[in-house]
């Protein structure tokens, strides 16, 4: 019998679900995926949805132990340092980040580039790596396709699966970003299809398509019956022509800019301040 206690929280304006994930023996919590509201025409940042999270891991006495990212987001901004700050805990990301702000800082900063900052990570991931939840293990598993530096974390029968599926009337993630290959991605797809058939997919977004009711879980059969891109029988050859005609038609995310440079710090402040008017929250606490 499982002993953790998963609770999502739907984030509208970005339609992501941020997770927290407890122990409910020893109260040793992750939270994965976490966002900060921005505000983009005035270039302002609110932690109202941040701190809805901080009050439940308050009021149900948590510590937070792990603060993950599934991977470099693009349309959202994370609030790891800001749960930190408050909180504790490690923030943790895959290795592949590092590859994602060599990307980040050839094609938007070919003539000053940053440093990369793997050192604000508290812990770099590797596929296969294992972290602990109180008496439970938490497996990491490399998933990219969708970003260089997409993960899914195993927590008992249940697989954090950050952007590469989406619910099965949904598909599956883009692979137009820089670093990202509908090939490596129907690869990874297969790994998470490999799993035990009750395993459920947790997602990272939900679009709610015909205006359906919110949804972020699926089993690992539901998805291969059903699922609109990618299903058992689908082959490689012909997912990549779906995802390379479809990615052709996609506008980039709303807050691609202001999200790559911030997510790829970790979340700190960047050297680049004129993407925001004002510190996203008081940096003196970090």
């Amino acid at each position: 019998m499982s002993s953790i206690i998963i609770t999502p929280f739907f984030h509208p304006l970005s339609c992501t679900i941020s997770y927290i994930i407890y122990d409910k023996v020893s109260l040793e919590a992750i939270v994965i995926d976490s966002v900060l509201d921005f505000d983009k025409p005035s270039k302002t940042i609110h932690t109202l949805f941040a701190d809805k999270q901080i009050d439940f891991i308050q009021q149900k006495k948590l510590s937070v132990k792990w603060i993950a990212e599934t991977h470099t987001h693009a349309d959202h901004l994370t609030a790891a340092q800001y749960i930190k700050s408050l909180l504790g805990g490690s923030i943790i990301m895959s290795q592949g980040v590092i590859n994602t702000q060599t990307l980040f800082n050839q094609q938007y900063v070919p003539n000053q580039r940053s440093p990369t900052v793997t050192h604000q990570f508290d812990r770099l991931l590797q596929d296969n790596d294992r972290l602990t939840l109180g008496q439970t293990e938490i497996t990491v598993m490399e998933t990219p396709g969708h970003t260089q530096d997409s993960v899914t974390y195993l927590i008992d029968n249940n697989a954090f699966i950050g952007d590469t599926l989406f619910m099965p009337d949904s598909g599956s993630a883009r692979c137009d970003f820089h670093g990202g290959c509908a090939k490596i991605l129907f690869t990874s797809i297969q790994r998470l299809y490999a799993l035990p058939e009750h395993t459920q997919l947790w997602m990272c977004h939900d679009y709610q398509p015909n205006n359906r009711p919110l949804s972020y879980q699926a089993s690992v059969k539901e998805s291969k019956m059903s699922n609109i891109h990618i299903r058992q029988e689908t082959s490689k050859d012909h997912f990549v022509q779906l995802r390379h005609s479809r990615d052709t038609h996609l506008m980039p995310p709303k807050l691609l800019y202001p999200a790559l440079p911030f997510n790829i710090q970790a979340g700190l402040w960047p050297v680049d301040n004129s993407i925001f008017s004002t510190p996203p929250f008081n940096t003196n606490l970090l």
